[in-house]
């Protein structure tokens, strides 16, 4: 499992309530896991500003990620297991844990009055399916590991189950996110051509949805803008596309640089409009690292260095931990009176946020969406002034 997507996945724990002693040995035994592969130092270093996960809802089936954690192969294992509904999502994060690269809860699966759903999680074919599911079910306390079924199948049908969930979506008027497959709705808007890959972020998740309709009413034209926990590079490419003359997007995964530089290409964006890094460690040393991709790619890790109070908008779409720990290090790209924007988090945690950020910003309002919110301020000027 690469370092960045572990870490992920261990982040996706339930944002509603904190984890359980459970969880948390979950956690502790994945930990030793990944160590045996990356090493402490390593999961430290993602672990203090890590990217989100975006959660995407298709109909009844919740989908809980699509990064895959090794190069595809010619085939996956496709796990279906049946667990009580109050498990489901304690299940769901363990599995993530323990070696899945993907988890989605079927809802509909069964009579409305049942009290069991279907998990259905993808393996790589390096992983042991009977192990990993074991110590999920361990890890959370369960007397006995649920019944599940197995079966091998080609990868190109889960690129073709990917393809076939994502189609063009309008997020604000005139702004449209097109899948590179698709057919774009409308030649005259603003339409992103996108290809995810293995990154996160197309558009549907509620709170990339109010991140893009900021923008959408923010752009003016010529703006510095910042995407910190770019994935996809969806917003940097919006941003861009709608006047900002320059997007900076920065992350902790590779693979999700890698993506955000082709699908930038997809949009015939040039480099220096759209520069990419990782995101900085206080104990790193930046230098003119490379780094191989899903594929066995070799690119630059830093196209750049990022500099204190240069954005005019500075956006962070990630999760409600690094959120409140990074606080001071996102707001300090922004220039004096600038727009910072934070997202990734639930309504109900909107005053965690506005208790860490009301020092650090002026302004502050809230926009929500199905149970999803960004809050947004402007930087406060030391001087006393506004822009």
């Amino acid at each position: 499992m690469s370092a960045s997507h572990f870490v992920k996945h261990l982040f996706r724990l339930n944002p509603r309530q904190p984890p359980s002693f459970h969880i948390l040995s979950c956690i502790s035994a994945a930990l030793s896991r990944f160590d045996r592969h990356c090493g402490t130092d390593c999961f430290r270093q993602f672990s203090s500003s890590v990217s989100p996960s975006r959660t995407t809802t298709t109909k009844s089936t919740c989908l809980k990620a699509m990064a895959a954690s090794e190069p595809l192969a010619s085939f996956y294992y496709s796990v279906r297991i049946q667990c009580k509904k109050d498990m489901a999502d304690v299940l769901s994060d363990a599995l993530l844990c323990f070696g899945a690269s993907s988890v989605s809860i079927d809802e509909e699966d069964g009579p409305p009055s049942s009290n069991e759903v279907s998990v259905d999680s993808i393996f790589p074919p390096s992983e042991d399916v009977d192990t990993c599911i074991s110590s999920a079910a361990d890890s959370i306390g369960l007397e006995k590991v649920p019944v599940y079924e197995v079966e091998m199948r080609d990868q190109g049908d889960w690129i073709m189950k990917t393809q076939e969930s994502f189609h063009p979506i309008e997020v604000a008027e005139g702004l449209w996110i097109v899948p590179q497959w698709e057919t774009t709705p409308d030649v005259n808007a603003t339409n992103i051509i996108l290809n995810p890959g293995l990154a996160f972020g197309t558009g549907e998740h509620p709170s990339t949805k109010l991140c893009l309709q900021m923008l959408h009413g923010l752009i003016k034209g010529g703006e510095n803008f910042l995407d910190y926990g770019t994935g996809s590079g969806i917003l940097a490419i919006a941003a861009l596309k709608l006047g900002a003359s320059l997007a900076d997007g920065v992350d902790v995964d590779p693979v999700a640089l890698s993506s955000a530089r082709e699908n930038a290409a997809l949009n015939n964006i040039t480099p220096g409009k759209m520069r990419l890094c990782l995101v900085p460690d206080s104990g790193t040393t930046l230098d003119n690292s490379t780094s191989e991709d899903d594929q066995g790619r070799t690119s630059p890790d830093i196209e750049f260095v990022l500099e204190k109070e240069s954005y005019d908008i500075v956006i962070a779409n990630i999760l409600l931990n690094p959120l409140l720990e990074l606080a001071d290090q996102i707001v300090s790209y922004s220039k004096p009176g600038a727009t910072v924007a934070v997202s990734g988090i639930l309504s109900e945690q909107v005053p965690y946020i506005i208790g860490r950020y009301s020092g650090l910003l002026d302004d502050i309002s809230v926009s929500e969406l199905d149970e999803w919110a960004c809050v947004s301020g402007r930087k406060k000027d030391p001087a006393g002034s506004r822009v």
